[in-house]
């Protein structure tokens, strides 16, 4: 890879983090006022057009039946369950919270990388795994009932759900990559969204009284197409360049880059205990990423 290729891809990880750390804050904005269901939906109209253009040359693919298969897993664990698990999510536990459970990612991809792809299981992971584990419990049961996490720990293990979803995403896009576009990619993402979500729509504006400001509609604009577009688009270009595993270790600069904004866009406070929980859970993810030698592999 050119030292070009690898400046780009490395700046491309780094935006699409802090894109990714801003979409904690727009959707727990966008959901003061609009179902959960109706946000993801409305955002996936807005990502959806931003791809028409594009449509003609997605044609040029030539698909076998196991690339279907691998299309149709990679929107299942993206966005179809990854985001059911995050609306529920901010329902109960604030942004910071669910930014500072990315970190899990790239631990939960480590090992799933080690099942599906044969890769090593080290001491250090295991040791950096569990260290992380100690923080996110201790995160969850220091975690306060507020106005804006009424339930933290639910909260908290659904965004530990969404994490797992987002690892098996990154090990299926991973695959796909060395065939298909960053932008087919993220495009798929978003008509199976489109799709997927609908009926949630339908139910939501049935069953439930949603005030659509424009505030509101001005954050799920950003979500559909900041966040979706620019976010996942740089992401996937990202995984064209770089291995699987590298690219998820950028997942840990979440939390730090979504403490920051949810202190400044939402006043968001943490207490002393889940600063240090918190700072446990980094040790855990920069230890399980160290250079290590050889110890085992799965069979």
């Amino acid at each position: 890879m050119s030292k070009e290729f690898s400046l780009t891809a490395l700046a491309s990880i780094v935006f699409a983090m802090l894109i990714w750390a801003s979409s904690f804050i727009a959707l727990k904005a966008a959901m003061q006022d609009i179902g959960p269901y109706t946000v993801i939906f409305i955002r996936m109209i807005f990502a959806s057009l931003c791809f028409v253009y594009f449509i003609k040359g997605f044609f040029k693919y030539k698909f076998t039946k196991k690339d279907i298969y691998y299309i149709l897993a990679l929107g299942f664990f993206e966005p179809c369950l990854y985001f059911l698990f995050e609306a529920q999510a901010l329902q109960y536990t604030s942004a910071s919270q669910a930014g500072m459970l990315a970190s899990l990612m790239p631990l939960i991809t480590a090992i799933l990388a080690g099942y599906l792809l044969k890769e090593v299981i080290t001491q250090k992971l295991i040791f950096g795994s569990l260290l992380a584990m100690i923080g996110v419990i201790w995160l969850s049961v220091n975690s306060t009932t507020s106005v804006s996490a009424p339930n933290p720990m639910l909260g908290n293990f659904l965004e530990f759900c969404a994490m797992s979803c987002g690892a098996g995403y990154t090990i299926v896009a991973k695959h796909l990559s060395s065939k298909f576009s960053a932008i087919f990619i993220t495009a798929v993402q978003s008509f199976m969204g489109l799709i997927f979500f609908f009926p949630f729509f339908i139910y939501e504006m049935n069953t439930m009284t949603m005030n659509f400001t424009v505030e509101g509609m001005s954050w799920i604009l950003y979500l559909g197409v900041v966040v979706t577009l620019g976010g996942y688009g740089l992401y996937n270009y990202a995984i064209t360049k770089m291995d699987a595993s590298k690219v998820a270790v950028y997942v840990n600069l979440i939390p730090i880059f979504t403490l920051m904004l949810a202190y400044l866009i939402l006043n968001e406070k943490m207490t002393e205990t889940q600063l240090i929980a918190s700072v446990l859970i980094l040790i855990g993810v920069i230890i399980s990423q160290m250079k290590y030698k050889r110890t085992k592999s799965l069979k």
